[in-house]
């Protein structure tokens, strides 16, 4: 039988805390085994147990998740660490994924849905959602940063152009990359060109 995967939840409101532990105490294959309130406890806790997936919320008292991904990569390599939040347009969002953090799970998922993410991330070391997202085709304003990233523009110039914040343009190309399935400027250039999309 194959080992269960090991789970730190790291939140600071304990209801959610117990709540996730609770729905995962259903899964067989998946142990929670610590929890922390805040990035401290966090790192001394995931360099305690090594803990196959983090399930990390974009905010906490001491520090954003942006600054507490490479702690816990630090402390913990093999670690994966999936965002968990309210607020997936948070602004916290898209330097957190770049900073090591494999996907993002939003709070209103359900037990399966939970526990699928956490399997996915263990698996394969990323978390795309659910299929119709990951295959979901880009939205106007997506397509609009992505047709401007080809021509060679920076994210401030991107901003301008479409009168949006620095912090929305990323938001809107991470999700360009993630559905094109990119990690850099280059690689989406060059899938969007193969979907037909450039």
């Amino acid at each position: 039988m194959l080992s269960a995967v090991r789970v730190l939840i790291v939140d600071d409101h304990p209801v959610v805390r117990d709540g996730v532990a609770s729905q995962l105490a259903r899964h067989s294959d998946i142990e929670v085994v610590g929890h922390a309130g805040d990035a401290s406890d966090a790192a001394v806790v995931c360099a305690r147990e090594r803990p196959d997936v983090v399930l990390l919320d974009v905010r906490l008292p001491d520090a954003l998740a942006a600054d507490v991904v490479p702690r816990l990569r630090e402390v913990s390599p093999s670690t994966r660490v999936l965002l968990f939040t309210a607020f997936p347009e948070h602004s916290a969002v898209a330097p957190s994924l770049a900073a090591g953090a494999v996907g993002l799970l939003v709070k209103d998922a359900s037990g399966a849905a939970l526990g699928a993410a956490i399997r996915e991330v263990a698996r394969h070391g990323s978390y795309r959602g659910a299929s119709a997202e990951a295959d979901a085709p880009l939205t106007p304003r997506e397509y609009d940063v992505l047709r401007l990233v080809a021509s060679g523009h920076t994210n401030g110039e991107i901003g301008q152009e479409l009168r949006l914040s620095p912090n929305t343009v990323k938001t809107y190309l991470h999700n360009v990359m993630r559905k094109l399935d990119a990690r850099n400027r280059a690689q989406v250039i060059t899938n969007a060109r193969a979907h037909g999309l450039l």
